[in-house]
């Protein structure tokens, strides 16, 4: 990656992306949160991305709450097809800002924002992407199904094993990336339709200076359908294929 200096916390300038779907009863309360969290950075937009997933008075509740917190800002995407082409419009409106990282975070309070002060210290040390872990020191997850804490650790261990990454947690999201690095992963190509793309985007990073960083997970739903596992499988050994290619810059 480019060498760019590195500013610390308290000079950082953060565009914030969370995909918002039928949050209702708890955008509000978790917006405020984000932005109490994020109050040591110098400038903070939060980009609340909803489509036609969300079917209740999520967007009219932001959209009211907009136009009083200047740092929030609601996008309206139509166009989108899957959860993907939200979290990738997230993306576009948080590079679009120029700002010094871009940091993804899911809505329901699946992340919690408290975690946002494990990512502080990396921020300043040089690295182009700090990625949240469920499963090292300090990291976990609660509300969840044994199946589906055993489909996530399996993940990881298959994710490693196949493609040669060396990260704790190789499916969770909440994570943040400097401008040069997110624009280089998403030019590498996320095609999944699933949450597999945490794992894509991931191994698109291999050759970039990670980090990682605990946080508490708790799971929005415990279901777990085979479509979404056939293309996680399918984009993995994809994935594989592209193992030993040089990554493209």
């Amino acid at each position: 990656m480019t060498e760019t200096a590195v500013p610390p916390p308290a000079e950082a300038r953060v565009a914030i992306v969370c995909p918002m779907a039928n949050e209702e009863a708890s955008a509000e309360s978790f917006v405020g949160q984000v932005l109490a969290a994020a109050e040591g950075f110098q400038s903070v937009r939060f980009f609340a991305i909803l489509d036609g997933a969300s079917r209740d008075g999520t967007r009219a509740l932001l959209l009211a709450m907009a136009k009083l917190e200047p740092r929030l800002s609601v996008v309206w995407a139509p166009e989108n097809r899957n959860v993907v082409d939200a979290y990738k419009r997230g993306y576009r409106e948080g590079l679009a800002t120029g700002f010094d990282w871009i940091l993804e975070i899911d809505a329901g309070f699946s992340h919690q924002p408290e975690d946002l002060r494990h990512f502080l210290a990396p921020m300043g040390e040089g690295y182009d992407c700090i990625f949240g872990t469920r499963f090292a020191k300090g990291g976990r997850i609660s509300d969840s199904s044994l199946v589906r804490r055993m489909v996530s650790r399996g993940g990881t261990w298959l994710a490693n094993l196949l493609l040669g990454t060396r990260l704790s947690d190789m499916t969770s999201g909440y994570q943040m990336f400097r401008p040069d690095a997110l624009e280089t992963i998403l030019a590498r190509g996320v095609h999944a339709t699933g949450h597999f793309f945490q794992t894509e985007m991931k191994f698109h990073a291999r050759d970039m200076r990670v980090a990682e960083v605990p946080i508490h997970y708790k799971t929005a739903s415990n279901s777990l359908g085979s479509g979404a596992v056939f293309d996680a499988l399918i984009r993995l050994f994809a994935l594989f294929r592209q193992r030993f290619a040089p990554a493209k810059r």
